[in-house]
């Protein structure tokens, strides 16, 4: 499983990471958003890993976007 996180900046921006390095930095929100589903989507289906994009909320992590695998056919899920 990988996770890319959106982490605060300075000023009201966002980074993107995966496991605690910054790949893109000092977007705004959307920009961030957008850019973390996208990198996750791409990896997903390069890699065939469940992949998640989350971040931090008031009280807990909010997942933006999950991608993971089908079980099987023939199997339940």
């Amino acid at each position: 499983m990988v996770i890319y996180s959106l982490k605060p900046s300075t000023e009201g921006r966002w980074n993107v990471c995966r496991s605690g390095v910054s790949l893109f930095s000092d977007l705004r929100l959307e920009a961030a958003v957008r850019l973390a589903r996208e990198v996750a989507r791409d990896e997903h289906f390069r890699c065939a890993r469940t992949v998640y994009v989350e971040m931090p909320g008031p009280e807990s992590t909010i997942r933006l976007a999950q991608y993971v695998l089908a079980p099987p056919l023939g199997q339940a899920a």
